[in-house]
């Protein structure tokens, strides 16, 4: 009896005391990316399609094979070689994996405000510039004297000082029509201007965000592309599979940068995920997004770190949910956010998942 006793409070206080490895989070999302291409890579219907694809056979020679396996790794090589490798990819419904969005608006600031607070808000029902009431994990975080400072935001979409509310939470949010300070800094000083004189892009989103990462070394940032959601808005198929292209580079350029530097080497972990769907091809609904487009609830999401057991791609029947990142990226850092829910839950496929295999 007493040997049974013993064992059962050290599988207990095991349980509780399992060290968490990681230090630093980065978040990364890009808009409106389809589980579709991220686990059977471009679309027969799409690419194929001259509504939609202009140079067919141009594309089709970046991004085409017959194997969704091949197709996949042709547009997101990151993806599906070193995260599929050492992490864990959630989403392929076809699999029996889902990833869903709880939010009942489909779109972008209704989705943002999900991940970054922990629960879908019926009042945040628009994409205006509204700052928003609620409290984001990275608000959270950085009122505790060891992230105070060292929270930081990069993102396209200029809506993303009011989704985080920089002016309360005192985070540093860098958007479009931004300029971002960084004295003696000639590669910011470029991308400023270049941004003054044509447009904020994601490329110069993330080469800023790099900067403010490898000189400030933030223990938490967050990356927000948008581009994909830009060009599958206005149609062009071939322009959305070149970004996700671009962007799976960015995070294979910041991890190996990571992966190189001291403080962050195997401390680190990324979390990528999006904020909606999109629409079937077939359906021809691509393009939007929405509550008249059921496949917008649909998402995916994937995560690499010390944390994370190498998973690979789940094949099993599992759910999870977009308002389970935020206190994810929380658990990561030994923290807990409720933010006042009390059945908000990390996602265990990210953290101590030694029984998932």
């Amino acid at each position: 009896m007493y040997k049974m006793k013993k064992t059962f409070i050290l599988l207990l206080i095991s349980s509780f005391c399992v060290a968490q490895k990681t230090e630093n989070v980065v978040l990364i999302t890009l808009d409106g990316v389809r589980w579709q291409e991220v686990f059977a890579g471009a679309d027969a219907e799409l690419i194929n399609n001259e509504k939609y694809t202009e140079s067919i056979q141009e594309t089709k020679d970046k991004f085409w094979d017959e194997s969704a396996e091949s197709r996949r790794k042709k547009l997101m090589p990151f993806l599906w070689s070193t995260i599929e490798n050492e992490g864990v990819v959630l989403g392929n419904r076809e699999k029996g994996s889902k990833v869903d969005v709880k939010n009942i608006y489909g779109f972008s600031y209704p989705g943002y405000n999900e991940i970054l607070t922990g629960y879908p808000d019926k009042k945040v029902d628009s994409n205006d510039k509204n700052y928003n009431e609620n409290e984001t994990v990275l608000e959270f975080l950085n009122k505790m004297p060891e992230y105070k400072g060292k929270v930081a935001a990069f993102t396209t979409w200029d809506a993303f000082p009011y989704i985080i509310n920089d002016k309360r939470s005192g985070i540093l949010v860098n958007s479009a029509g931004m300029a971002y300070e960084q004295e003696g800094n000639e590669r910011v000083d470029l991308l400023n201007e270049i941004q003054e004189r044509t447009q904020r892009f994601d490329y110069i989103t993330y080469l800023l965000g790099r900067e403010h990462f490898q000189v400030e070394k933030p223990k938490v940032m967050f990356f927000a592309f948008d581009e994909t959601d830009e060009f599958a808005h206005a149609g062009k198929y071939k322009d959305y599979l070149h970004m996700i292209n671009e962007i799976d580079g960015f995070i294979r350029d910041l991890w190996h940068y990571c992966q190189s530097t001291q403080q962050y080497r195997n401390k680190t972990t990324f979390i990528i995920a999006t904020d909606h769907g999109r629409g079937d091809a077939v359906k021809d609904q691509w393009t939007g997004h929405g509550q008249s487009v059921k496949d917008c609830y649909s998402i995916w999401m994937a995560a690499i770190g010390p944390d994370t057991k190498a998973l690979g791609e789940l094949s099993e029947e599992s759910q999870a949910y977009q308002s389970q990142i935020s206190a994810t990226i929380a658990k990561l850092l030994g923290q807990d956010f409720k933010n006042g829910h009390v059945d908000v839950q990390a996602v265990d496929y990210i953290i101590s998942a030694e029984n998932k295999k």
